[in-house]
């Protein structure tokens, strides 16, 4: 096989992991990840020693797509909707793939693509939330890590309900970002958690 070869398989089976993941969650076999991707069980193995690392990567994949976003919206004009606009394409990945979350849960955080990716994401968040409290859009004990740990809420809200209301999700990241705002703010009960809690 020659490394052409090497790649062109290692992104089809990235990209039939990807669908599959997204639309069935993590139980998915590796037999059917191949098959979507038209290759033998035995070219996953080659490329992935495990399907965690497989799952492992395309988590990685999701969290620098956000962090990417993050970057290209901390140069933003108004705060506040580029800390928006990040909450929503951060709940958009989520609800689009059903393994977002259970990924989050259940890799390893000594994953090395994935603590990295994390890392990458806390740092920009951090960055937008520090510009929204400047701007005085968001309350000012709201910590980057807040608002990427709050990404699930809303998609997590309607998971029951997924396929019946499309776009549902936004109507509870409207009522979650409303709690972000400094109008009323109440003390919270507990701190925020650590960079070290988040990244383990």
């Amino acid at each position: 096989m020659t490394r052409a070869d090497a790649v062109r398989n290692r992104r089809l089976l990235m990209d039939a992991a990807t669908a599959e993941f997204a639309e069935n969650g993590m139980d998915v076999s590796i037999t059917r990840i191949a098959s979507r991707a038209g290759v033998g069980k035995g070219t996953v193995f080659r490329h992935f020693d495990t399907k965690e690392q497989l799952l492992a990567e395309i988590f990685s994949d999701r969290l620098e797509e956000l962090v990417a976003a993050g970057e290209r919206l901390a140069e933003s004009a108004d705060p506040g909707a580029a800390l928006l606009e990040f909450m929503t394409i951060g709940t958009e990945i989520q609800a689009r793939d059903r393994s977002f979350c259970q990924a989050a849960a259940a890799l390893s955080r000594c994953e090395a693509t994935v603590r990295t990716s994390r890392e990458r994401l806390a740092d920009v968040a951090d960055v937008l939330v520090e510009r929204a409290r400047a701007a005085g859009a968001v309350r000012d004990d709201v910590t980057g890590l807040d608002v990427v740990l709050l990404l699930s809420a809303a998609s997590q809200a309607v998971l029951s309900l997924s396929g019946e209301t499309p776009g549902l999700w936004r109507r509870y990241l409207a009522m979650v970002f409303d709690g972000l705002r400094p109008e009323a703010a109440r003390p919270l009960p507990v701190p925020a958690p650590t960079r070290a809690e988040f990244t383990g």
